[in-house]
């Protein structure tokens, strides 16, 4: 009797939030959205978070999901609904993990272990957004000779060589800082902000245009009365210079 295998399934939730606390999701969010536009020219840049990731082939319960994750080297499409490593022949090479109560002792524990010895990520950051859990509240690590060496400071940030951008904390923010322009990346939140006051600065400008047109169309329109009026005035002289007698 031949014995049917039975297909394996490897789930997509594990049931679980997506972060503590609000401020946990907005920050992992925020990361996720500002990398993947960071790479949304390369199409050789994959970019997720919070996306269940399996690490052995046959076995769903060899699983992580990685708040934030960058991949070089695997096409961004088609989307993946879940991360299989021996599918993707790698797995990622930058993880970031907002820490919380639940999960701070295994971020630096069972994770970096697996991070480092299975996956081999090249580098691992992870930020304390209450500064309660980590000293310091940011750290970051960098995969060399099979060991995790932390990541020195510049000027207060902390350097991804993977991704040129220093990241740094900003209150309860993780934010991403452009070494090359000296300016951070912008939030969702900011680019919506700065979306509305583009518009606004367009309406403003356009409002200001209509303004100048106008003005002009009456005084081009007054400029007609005028040398109509004067046109006017002549003919009336010239009319009645004919009237008048030869010699008054």
């Amino acid at each position: 009797m031949r014995t049917v295998q039975k297909k394996i399934v490897y789930p997509e939730s594990d049931g679980k939030p997506m972060g503590e606390t609000p401020l946990h999701r907005r920050d992992t969010n925020d990361l996720i959205e500002e990398l993947d536009l960071w790479f949304a020219g390369d199409p050789m840049v994959y970019v997720s978070g919070n996306m269940m990731l399996y690490y052995e082939e046959g076995n769903p319960r060899r699983t992580r999901s990685p708040d934030v994750q960058v991949t070089f080297g695997i096409p961004k499409l088609p989307e993946r609904r879940v991360y299989l490593v021996w599918v993707e022949g790698k797995g990622p090479d930058l993880i970031i993990e907002v820490t919380s109560r639940k999960t701070a002792r295994i971020d630096l524990g069972e994770k970096m272990d697996l991070y480092r010895d299975v996956l081999r990520v090249r580098e691992y950051f992870l930020f304390d957004p209450y500064e309660e859990y980590l000293k310091p509240s940011l750290q970051g690590f960098r995969l060399a000779r099979g060991r995790c060496l932390s990541i020195k400071e510049v000027n207060g940030r902390l350097p991804s060589q993977l991704t040129g951008l220093h990241l740094e904390r900003v209150g309860t923010e993780l934010r991403l800082y452009d070494p090359k322009t000296g300016k951070f990346l912008l939030t969702p939140r900011e680019m919506h902000e700065a979306r509305l006051q583009a518009e606004e600065q367009r309406r403003l400008e356009e409002d200001a245009r209509k303004r100048e047109e106008e003005a002009r169309k009456r005084e081009e329109e007054a400029r007609k009365r005028s040398e109509g009026e004067v046109e006017r005035l002549r003919q009336e002289l010239e009319a009645l210079r004919r009237r008048l007698p030869p010699n008054a």
